[in-house]
């Protein structure tokens, strides 16, 4: 069956950097487009970021362009979110998302950025 299991999250000052990992199995992951999506206490769940199945093509929401980095080692059928520049309203629960027919996600791993 799918499985995506997120790794990384923490507590981090603004301004700090924090490197979110997920590893998915259960699907020919290499063909996929990932994505993560997060969601603040209070807020809807969104788009942060998605990578296509080859890496090639990327996109990010406006607010965490420049900062985030969004990556994928197919070998290892894991996708990554490297998050710079940390800002408090970053926090919320980061969730790994896949599209197959259906929405699989990962059970979440919690960003908070607070000093």
């Amino acid at each position: 069956q799918v499985q995506l299991v997120e790794s990384g999250g923490g507590l981090v000052q603004p301004g700090g950097s924090l490197r979110l990992s997920c590893a998915a199995s259960g699907f020919p992951f290499s063909t996929y487009t990932m994505n993560w999506y997060r969601q603040a206490p209070g807020k809807e769940r969104e788009l942060v970021a998605e990578i296509t199945g080859g890496g090639g093509r990327t996109n990010y929401v406006d607010s965490v362009k420049g900062r985030f980095t969004i990556s994928r080692d197919n070998a290892k059928n894991t996708v990554y979110l490297q998050m710079n520049s940390l800002k408090p309203e970053d926090t919320a629960v980061y969730y790994c998302n896949v599209y197959l027919g259906l929405r699989y996600w990962g059970q979440g791993t919690q960003v908070t950025v607070s000093s």
